[in-house]
């Protein structure tokens, strides 16, 4: 059940600027936050990453805080599906890369990310989504869809959890890199 770094895909789903406005000051700056330690991560380890934006035209660009950190080779969706799994091209990009972990992080827990992570899972993926780097508008709804993940067999994480399960060893060599974002 731990998350390996050579079968991971992260995907950041619409941390854009103005959905990160309607969310709760501590939840989206956490979000941001976490969001761009993950992906500084991944970008050392090497791990494919999506990104997806619901909507743009409504709900403005990817937050600044999370673009800076989106690698060159990004895989980049614009889409007005809630899943992310209906955007033109996600899935076909999702089963080339032959990885089996898909790791969530992004807005909102029960809508877009609930949604991805339910169909990626039916579609035979290990999802994790990870708990300190989603949210939502309300606690009431962020809680309820990581209760509702759980049930569903989503892997529920933090940000923590993951760099270090993508490590697995202090004597990786990203060890010093990745432990320094943390601090």
């Amino acid at each position: 059940m731990l998350c390996h770094a050579s079968e991971s895909i992260l995907v950041s789903i619409d941390t854009q600027t103005r959905l990160a406005a309607a969310m709760p000051e501590a939840a989206g700056g956490r979000v941001i936050n976490n969001s761009g330690i993950l992906l500084q991560a991944a970008a050392l380890l090497n791990i494919p990453v999506l990104v997806t934006e619901q909507y743009p035209k409504g709900l403005g660009k990817i937050e600044p805080g999370v673009a800076r950190h989106l690698p060159a080779q990004v895989h980049h969706f614009e889409k007005t599906c809630f899943s992310c799994c209906g955007a033109a091209g996600f899935m076909d990009v999702v089963r080339g890369l032959a990885r089996r972990h898909v790791v969530l992080a992004g807005m909102e827990t029960h809508v877009c990310v609930l949604q991805t992570a339910l169909e990626l899972k039916d579609a035979g993926n290990r999802v994790f989504v990870v708990e300190d780097a989603v949210c939502s508008r309300t606690e009431a709804n962020h809680h309820n869809a990581l209760a509702r993940l759980r049930q569903a067999g989503v892997i529920v994480s933090n940000s923590e959890s993951v760099l270090f399960e993508w490590l697995r060893d202090a004597s990786h060599a990203q060890f010093k890199q990745i432990s320094a974002l943390i601090r």
